[in-house]
Protein backbone atom coordinates (compact mmCIF):
# COMPACT_ATOMS: atom_id res chain seq x y z
CA UNK A 1 0.00 0.00 0.00
CA UNK A 2 1.86 3.21 -1.11
CA UNK A 3 0.89 6.36 1.14
CA UNK A 4 1.87 9.97 0.43
CA UNK A 5 1.80 12.69 2.60
CA UNK A 6 0.47 16.06 0.64
CA UNK A 7 0.90 19.53 2.87
CA UNK A 8 -1.47 22.20 1.20
CA UNK A 9 -0.02 25.72 1.92
CA UNK A 10 -0.93 28.98 0.41
CA UNK A 11 0.36 32.57 1.23
CA UNK A 12 -2.76 34.09 1.13
CA UNK A 13 -4.45 33.87 4.98
CA UNK A 14 -6.72 36.39 6.08
CA UNK A 15 -5.41 36.30 9.49
CA UNK A 16 -1.78 35.76 8.77
CA UNK A 17 -0.43 36.58 5.34
CA UNK A 18 2.28 34.72 4.22
CA UNK A 19 2.23 32.30 7.12
CA UNK A 20 3.61 29.58 5.44
CA UNK A 21 7.16 31.29 4.98
CA UNK A 22 6.82 33.12 8.22
CA UNK A 23 10.02 31.86 10.59
CA UNK A 24 10.28 29.78 13.49
CA UNK A 25 13.72 30.03 15.12
CA UNK A 26 15.92 30.08 11.40
CA UNK A 27 13.68 28.13 9.60
CA UNK A 28 10.47 28.94 7.49
CA UNK A 29 7.28 27.23 8.93
CA UNK A 30 6.61 25.23 5.69
CA UNK A 31 10.28 23.68 6.24
CA UNK A 32 9.23 22.57 9.80
CA UNK A 33 5.93 20.78 8.84
CA UNK A 34 7.66 19.32 5.64
CA UNK A 35 11.08 17.99 7.61
CA UNK A 36 8.53 16.61 10.84
CA UNK A 37 6.30 14.63 8.10
CA UNK A 38 9.81 13.16 6.05
CA UNK A 39 10.71 11.22 9.89
CA UNK A 40 7.14 9.18 9.20
CA UNK A 41 8.14 6.17 8.10
CA UNK A 42 5.35 5.09 5.59
CA UNK A 43 5.51 8.19 3.02
CA UNK A 44 6.50 7.21 -0.53
CA UNK A 45 6.80 10.96 -0.53
CA UNK A 46 5.93 13.81 0.96
CA UNK A 47 4.52 16.64 -1.06
CA UNK A 48 4.14 20.56 -0.52
CA UNK A 49 0.98 21.78 -2.76
CA UNK A 50 0.90 25.57 -3.49
CA UNK A 51 -0.18 28.08 -5.99
CA UNK A 52 2.31 30.51 -4.62
CA UNK A 53 5.52 30.89 -6.42
CA UNK A 54 7.61 32.29 -3.57
CA UNK A 55 6.65 29.19 -1.33
CA UNK A 56 7.41 26.90 -4.38
CA UNK A 57 10.96 28.42 -4.56
CA UNK A 58 11.52 28.07 -0.69
CA UNK A 59 10.43 24.56 -0.92
CA UNK A 60 12.99 23.76 -3.91
CA UNK A 61 15.23 25.37 -1.77
CA UNK A 62 15.53 23.42 1.23
CA UNK A 63 15.25 20.15 -0.93
CA UNK A 64 11.40 19.54 -0.54
CA UNK A 65 8.95 18.33 -2.92
CA UNK A 66 6.42 20.76 -4.65
CA UNK A 67 3.55 20.79 -6.82
CA UNK A 68 2.08 24.03 -8.09
CA UNK A 69 -1.63 24.06 -8.01
CA UNK A 70 -4.21 26.83 -9.76
CA UNK A 71 -5.03 30.14 -7.47
CA UNK A 72 -8.23 29.75 -7.80
CA UNK A 73 -8.65 26.51 -5.93
CA UNK A 74 -11.77 26.45 -3.62
CA UNK A 75 -10.15 24.32 -0.15
CA UNK A 76 -7.03 22.48 0.79
CA UNK A 77 -8.78 19.63 0.42
CA UNK A 78 -9.15 19.92 -3.73
CA UNK A 79 -5.30 21.36 -3.58
CA UNK A 80 -4.60 17.82 -1.92
CA UNK A 81 -6.84 16.32 -4.61
CA UNK A 82 -5.22 18.24 -7.52
CA UNK A 83 -1.99 17.24 -6.50
CA UNK A 84 -2.42 13.27 -6.03
CA UNK A 85 -4.94 12.62 -9.06
CA UNK A 86 -2.18 11.84 -11.05
CA UNK A 87 -0.17 9.57 -8.50
CA UNK A 88 0.26 5.71 -8.35
CA UNK A 89 -1.08 6.10 -4.38
CA UNK A 90 -3.44 4.16 -2.31
CA UNK A 91 -3.41 6.49 0.78
CA UNK A 92 -3.50 10.44 1.07
CA UNK A 93 -2.64 12.05 4.43
CA UNK A 94 -3.70 15.86 4.13
CA UNK A 95 -1.80 17.65 6.98
CA UNK A 96 -1.80 21.69 7.52
CA UNK A 97 1.45 23.69 6.54
CA UNK A 98 0.49 25.05 9.92
CA UNK A 99 1.23 22.18 12.38
CA UNK A 100 5.40 22.75 12.70
CA UNK A 101 5.44 20.70 15.94
CA UNK A 102 3.77 17.56 14.32
CA UNK A 103 4.46 13.77 15.53
CA UNK A 104 5.89 11.58 12.63
CA UNK A 105 4.33 8.84 14.41
CA UNK A 106 0.69 10.25 14.49
CA UNK A 107 1.12 10.05 10.39
CA UNK A 108 2.32 6.60 10.59
CA UNK A 109 -0.39 5.44 12.77
CA UNK A 110 -3.47 7.65 10.23
CA UNK A 111 -1.99 5.09 7.27
CA UNK A 112 -1.90 1.99 9.32
CA UNK A 113 -5.84 2.19 9.77
CA UNK A 114 -6.07 1.84 6.51
CA UNK A 115 -4.00 -1.57 6.43
CA UNK A 116 -5.80 -3.12 9.25
CA UNK A 117 -9.61 -1.46 8.85
CA UNK A 118 -10.06 -2.32 4.76
CA UNK A 119 -13.54 -0.73 5.31
CA UNK A 120 -12.29 2.49 6.35
CA UNK A 121 -12.39 5.53 3.86
CA UNK A 122 -11.12 8.07 5.66
CA UNK A 123 -9.66 8.55 9.51
CA UNK A 124 -8.70 11.60 11.56
CA UNK A 125 -6.93 11.78 15.10
CA UNK A 126 -8.74 12.93 18.12
CA UNK A 127 -7.97 14.20 21.14
CA UNK A 128 -9.72 13.61 25.03
CA UNK A 129 -10.61 17.04 25.92
CA UNK A 130 -9.40 17.67 29.95
CA UNK A 131 -10.02 21.21 30.89
CA UNK A 132 -13.09 23.15 30.67
CA UNK A 133 -11.37 26.36 28.58
CA UNK A 134 -11.19 23.64 25.97
CA UNK A 135 -14.38 22.41 26.15
CA UNK A 136 -16.19 25.80 25.43
CA UNK A 137 -13.86 27.78 22.76
CA UNK A 138 -15.56 27.43 19.57
CA UNK A 139 -12.07 28.00 18.07
CA UNK A 140 -11.77 23.91 18.79
CA UNK A 141 -14.00 21.69 16.98
CA UNK A 142 -15.91 18.69 19.38
CA UNK A 143 -16.29 15.21 17.73
CA UNK A 144 -18.61 12.25 18.90
CA UNK A 145 -17.85 9.37 18.08
CA UNK A 146 -19.74 5.66 18.32
CA UNK A 147 -18.84 2.66 19.80
CA UNK A 148 -16.92 1.44 16.84
CA UNK A 149 -14.74 5.24 16.62
CA UNK A 150 -16.41 6.41 13.46
CA UNK A 151 -17.52 10.03 13.84
CA UNK A 152 -20.86 11.06 14.20
CA UNK A 153 -20.67 14.53 14.43
CA UNK A 154 -17.83 17.57 14.00
CA UNK A 155 -19.04 20.93 15.96
CA UNK A 156 -18.26 24.01 17.27
CA UNK A 157 -20.49 23.65 20.01
CA UNK A 158 -20.56 21.49 23.16
CA UNK A 159 -22.11 17.89 22.30
CA UNK A 160 -23.37 16.45 23.86
CA UNK A 161 -25.51 18.25 26.27
CA UNK A 162 -25.35 16.86 30.01
CA UNK A 163 -28.69 17.34 31.12
CA UNK A 164 -28.20 15.51 34.54
CA UNK A 165 -24.93 17.78 35.29
CA UNK A 166 -26.38 21.77 35.94
CA UNK A 167 -22.66 23.29 36.21
CA UNK A 168 -21.40 22.79 32.86
CA UNK A 169 -18.10 23.58 34.58
CA UNK A 170 -17.95 19.73 35.65
CA UNK A 171 -18.94 18.69 32.26
CA UNK A 172 -15.86 17.19 31.10
CA UNK A 173 -15.04 15.28 34.32
CA UNK A 174 -18.51 13.61 34.10
CA UNK A 175 -18.19 12.68 30.10
CA UNK A 176 -15.55 11.87 27.87
CA UNK A 177 -15.51 14.79 25.20
CA UNK A 178 -12.78 15.17 22.53
CA UNK A 179 -11.45 17.91 20.28
CA UNK A 180 -10.74 17.06 16.61
CA UNK A 181 -7.24 17.25 15.70
CA UNK A 182 -7.13 19.07 12.05
CA UNK A 183 -4.95 15.96 9.82
CA UNK A 184 -7.03 13.97 7.37
CA UNK A 185 -6.10 10.44 5.94
CA UNK A 186 -8.50 9.40 2.85
CA UNK A 187 -7.96 6.07 0.52
CA UNK A 188 -6.92 8.53 -2.85
CA UNK A 189 -10.52 7.16 -4.87
CA UNK A 190 -12.29 8.69 -1.92
CA UNK A 191 -10.46 11.69 -1.99
CA UNK A 192 -11.27 12.41 -5.07
CA UNK A 193 -15.01 11.41 -5.24
CA UNK A 194 -15.27 13.56 -2.08
CA UNK A 195 -13.81 17.10 -3.82
CA UNK A 196 -16.19 16.26 -6.19
CA UNK A 197 -19.78 16.46 -3.90
CA UNK A 198 -20.89 20.34 -3.38
CA UNK A 199 -20.24 21.97 0.07
CA UNK A 200 -23.62 21.08 1.94
CA UNK A 201 -25.91 22.91 4.42
CA UNK A 202 -23.77 21.22 8.06
CA UNK A 203 -20.46 22.46 5.73
CA UNK A 204 -21.58 26.30 5.33
CA UNK A 205 -23.11 26.66 8.61
CA UNK A 206 -20.46 25.47 11.08
CA UNK A 207 -17.79 25.88 8.39
CA UNK A 208 -15.75 22.61 8.45
CA UNK A 209 -15.33 20.91 5.82
CA UNK A 210 -15.24 17.10 6.94
CA UNK A 211 -19.50 17.56 7.71
CA UNK A 212 -19.31 17.14 3.61
CA UNK A 213 -18.60 13.43 4.35
CA UNK A 214 -21.15 12.77 7.14
CA UNK A 215 -23.88 14.85 5.49
CA UNK A 216 -23.30 12.35 2.21
CA UNK A 217 -23.65 9.33 4.40
CA UNK A 218 -20.27 8.63 5.13
CA UNK A 219 -18.05 7.61 7.53
CA UNK A 220 -14.79 8.81 9.14
CA UNK A 221 -12.72 6.79 11.28
CA UNK A 222 -11.59 8.33 14.27
CA UNK A 223 -8.08 7.78 16.62
CA UNK A 224 -7.81 8.94 19.93
CA UNK A 225 -3.63 10.47 20.54
CA UNK A 226 -2.12 12.60 23.20
CA UNK A 227 -0.91 15.22 20.54
CA UNK A 228 -1.86 18.16 21.33
CA UNK A 229 -2.26 20.44 18.08
CA UNK A 230 0.33 23.15 18.01
CA UNK A 231 -1.47 25.19 15.08
CA UNK A 232 -0.03 28.68 14.26
CA UNK A 233 -2.91 30.87 13.21
CA UNK A 234 -1.61 34.65 13.68
CA UNK A 235 1.58 36.25 14.26
CA UNK A 236 0.63 36.63 18.08
CA UNK A 237 0.64 32.44 18.19
CA UNK A 238 3.96 32.61 16.37
CA UNK A 239 5.91 34.97 18.63
CA UNK A 240 4.59 32.42 21.18
CA UNK A 241 6.03 29.34 20.00
CA UNK A 242 9.07 31.27 19.27
CA UNK A 243 9.18 31.90 22.76
CA UNK A 244 8.59 28.52 23.99
CA UNK A 245 11.22 26.95 21.82
CA UNK A 246 13.83 29.57 22.47
CA UNK A 247 13.23 28.47 26.45
CA UNK A 248 13.88 24.89 25.63
CA UNK A 249 16.64 25.07 23.59
CA UNK A 250 18.49 27.73 26.26
CA UNK A 251 17.04 25.00 29.04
Amino acid sequence: MKAVCVIPARFGSSRFPGKPLAKILDKPMIQWVYERASKATLFEKVLVATDDRRIADTVTRFGGAVCLTPSDVPSGTDRVALAVKDLDVDVVVNLQGDEPLIQPELLDELVSVFRTHPQVQMATPIKRITDYEDLINPNLVRVVKDKDHFAIYFSRSVIPYLRDVPAQKEWHKNFDYYKHVGIYAYRKEFLLKLTALPPGHLEQAEKLEQLRVLENGFKIYTIETDYNSVSVDTPEELNQLNERLLTQTKG
